[in-house]
């Protein structure tokens, strides 16, 4: 079954405040894959379980037209205040059940989403609508993140961290398991196509303030859980994280500038002609 946790009207508001887009480099991946594949023109592109539309708007200046779709009508709310490009569109609908004809599709991607899904019968879908020799990308990130500071002992910094991310571990969709990448290794070799590719480990550094880290991590579903079933219990864990990292780091404001480093993993499969 599909799970459908990110719809509530805050949670949007904070996906749409503290998510941010796959970087270029691994979104030039996708797009080399799929010329090497298919090659030009790029025409229709849809993103799966778009959210606020943080891929989706990458995918733009290099499709005629781009698709983002999602269950939730806050997320598509905020998307539509997002999209700027007169060739983006949005369309609310089940990951299961895309509103596209048989071999239509260019690309199809879901960016940190593919895991919430029915995933085999997404991947039936998204069968149906590649044209041959179309691309599906899965991207989506680990909890192994990490946090640095200007002489700051990182060790110890992100060791608090961890204690962060086992705070909510408890709260954690059993549907995930242990580790989402496996679902993601899981679906790569199930795929049946010969022209595919998995990558598993992508560092990516993004510069932010240590309020919009907190603000990132908050927006994750087992922190929505806690703070469901206990609100002082959730926004307590979060104040003394802060209060701690910013002892580490010898400030005074969450508003200090941090680096977090991701890990992405991806695979990408061309559709048999």
């Amino acid at each position: 079954m599909a799970y459908r946790l990110f719809e509530g009207k805050e949670h949007a508001t904070a996906y749409r405040k503290y998510r941010f887009s796959p970087s270029d480099h691994l979104i030039q991946k996708v797009l080399d894959f799929l010329e090497k594949r298919k090659g030009f023109p790029f025409k229709l592109a849809v993103d799966v379980g778009c959210g606020s539309g943080q891929g989706t708007v990458l995918l733009a200046k290099h499709f005629a037209s781009v698709v983002g779709t999602d269950v939730s009508p806050a997320q598509l709310e905020f998307a539509l205040q997002r999209a700027k490009e007169t060739n983006i569109t949005y369309k609310q609908c089940m990951a299961e059940e895309l509103p596209f004809a048989d071999n239509s599709v260019d690309l199809v991607t879901a960016m940190s989403a593919f895991h919430w899904f029915d995933r085999p019968r997404f991947l039936k879908e998204a069968h149906r609508v590649l044209k041959p020799h179309g691309c599906l990308a899965l991207l989506s990130y680990t909890m192994d993140m990490e946090l640095s500071y200007a002489d700051c002992c990182l060790h110890t910094l992100n060791q608090v961290c961890k204690e962060f991310y086992a705070a909510l571990k408890p709260y954690r969709c059993p549907c995930l398991g242990p580790n989402s990448i496996e679902l993601y290794r899981e679906a790569y070799e199930s795929i049946p196509y010969p022209d595919k590719e998995w990558q598993e480990c992508m560092w990516v550094k993004m510069l932010m303030p240590l309020s919009g880290y907190m603000g990132f991590v908050e927006t994750f579903s087992s922190f929505q859980a806690m703070l469901r079933d206990d609100p002082q219990k959730a926004t307590s864990l979060s104040q003394d994280i802060c209060q701690r990292l910013m002892t580490i780091m010898g400030v005074t404001s969450p508003d200090t500038e941090v680096v977090l480093s991701l890990r992405f993993h991806w695979f990408l499969t061309s559709s048999v002609p």
